[in-house]
Order: C-alpha cells, then structure tokens, then sequence
C-alpha cells in the first residue's frame, strides 16, 4: 500500500490552527519549488487576509539534479550524479519546501509521491496512467477537495512549452474540481509569474485537453510584486520570493533565471468555472492588493 504522506506544518512549525477569516486555497503543483511562481499570493492569503492555504505536490522531486553544482557543495552529496540524487533528493527537497512553506504561513503539504523520472514537454506518459499512480492521485485530490473547502484552487499554467509533469498536475486538478459534488464547489484559476518587459503568455487551451480552456470573456488578475513602499520606495514584495527561493539549495536555474525577476504573478480565469465565480476572484485581488504594505496610507 502506498504511503500517505502530509507534512501538517500548522502542527510541525506551531502556526495558528484557528479558523480561517480568509479564503481557503489549494496551490496544486508538480515539483517543489514550482510554488515560487505564486509565492507572494500565498503569503499575502496567508499572512495577511488571515487565509489558509495548503499544497498538493506531485512529484518526489528526485529528478531535479540538473542545476545542482552549488547544491552539492552545501549539502555535501554529489546530487549532479543521478543515482546519488535520486537516492537523497526526495527527501532534501521536502525539507526545503516545508522550509519555504513556512515562510509564506503554508498550513498542510499534501506530498502524491509519484516520480519525478526526466524532463519531457510531453505529457501523455502521465496523465494516461503509465508514468503516474493516477488513480490514487485522483482519489486524494476527491478526497481533499470534499473534506477541507477550498474557496480557490491555483494550478499553474498548462501552456504546451511546460514540463508534462506541470501540464499534468493542472489537468488533474482541473478533472478533480470537474468531479466534485457538494455544495460550493471551488475556483480554479491558472497562475503565471511575468517580467515587466515581458508580454504575458498567449494560451486559450492545450491542445486535446479542453478542460484547459480559459474563459475567453474573463479578465486575468494580476499581483505586483514589484510594488515599493517604506522610505525611498527601497522595499518590495519580491524580498519574499527571494526568501522562499533562499530554501531550494539543491536547484540552481530558478536563483538564476525567471522567479528573482518576476515583476507580476498573473492568474487566468479556467472556462470550467461559472462566469458568476469572476466577481469573487477579483475581489480575492483586490483585497491583496489593498493588503499588507501596498494597503493605502503605509
């Protein structure tokens, strides 16, 4: 029987377990650190608007030994070799995303321990079942789905230049929220991060999957990272990011590239949902955006 494994880091790391006053949110991703794309939404939610938010994770992460070289100085194990960091990165890199976790007030992490073999932009040795448990996946995702309440599900962005394994993990969230049953049924939404240079990417739906598809009449929203407050405009949101990237010292390419750049994180509006559902997602935002330290008057 296959191990159930939840890192409970409201009990591990002595977080407040009262009830939530904001949304309650599942950020499903593929990979640890693929959340670092929304990681400032999940603070704000978090720690400001007083929300929970929980994590369901895919993959055991033992295939990102690619950009490992300064990994390996700090944890003292030759990660660039394959067989040794499929033996030891499972478990360095759920210690790094209960780490990050904290940082941005994570409640659970809900680990789907399915493997995580090479990279591919194909996903179909996933998502049919050959690669990937999918029934089991499916039957936590129902499970989670039906006994925590979720107000919003984040996926990220299933565009065709994406791993197979971050395409997977959005449609079998997506099947999961198509699946459920009971009252209050949860948003789900599509989350991107973009540079300020950067035109945001062109996606209306993958191809073959139609659960993918954006509404085409919805507006995308949009959180600034970027946005300076304190004296001299010297402070912003991104200081988070980089706090919950400082945690991934086995990965190397998200330091260097993308996530430390990241000006905006951008969510699109799945075409599964109601059209009654956008005025709540764009109530979600603006009340991060009035949140914290970009709320008016600090």
């Amino acid at each position: 029987m296959k191990a159930i494994l939840t890192v409970g880091l409201a009990c591990l790391l002595g977080l407040s377990t009262s009830r939530a006053q904001g949304p309650k949110v599942l950020v499903v991703t593929a990979h640890p650190d693929d959340e670092t794309g929304f990681s400032v939404t999940m603070f704000k939610i978090a720690r400001e608007l007083k929300g929970v938010v929980d994590m369901a994770v895919m993959t055991d992460g033992g295939g990102g030994f690619a950009d490992a070289q300064l990994g390996s100085v700090y944890y003292g194990v030759n990660l660039l070799d394959s067989v040794t960091a499929r033996t030891h990165l499972p478990l360095i890199r759920k210690e790094e995303i209960a780490a990050a976790a904290r940082i941005m007030g994570v409640r659970n992490i809900y680990f789907m321990e399915q493997p995580d073999d090479y990279y591919s932009t194909d996903i179909t040795p996933y998502v049919s079942g050959r690669n990937w448990d999918i029934p089991y996946v499916e039957r936590r995702l129902d499970r989670l789905l039906q006994e925590r309440g979720y107000d919003f599900v984040i996926t990220m962005l299933p565009h065709p230049g994406q791993h197979g394994h971050h395409k997977t993990s959005a449609v079998l969230a997506l099947r999961a929220v198509q699946r459920y049953k009971g009252p209050g049924r949860p948003i789900i939404i599509a989350g991107s991060p973009m540079r300020n240079d950067a035109k945001p990417t062109e996606f209306t739906q993958l191809d073959g999957f139609p659960e993918t598809r954006i509404k085409a009449d919805a507006p995308s929203f949009r959180l600034d990272r970027a946005f300076r407050f304190k004296e001299n405009d010297k402070v912003s949101y991104k200081i988070v990011a980089d706090w919950v990237i400082g945690e991934y010292k086995s990965q190397g390419a998200i330091q260097e590239n993308g996530i430390h750049r990241t000006d905006y994180e951008v969510y699109r509006y799945y075409d599964i949902n109601d059209a009654a559902g956008i005025p709540r997602v764009q109530k979600l935002f603006d009340d991060l955006a009035r949140s914290g330290y970009a709320a008016p008057g600090r």
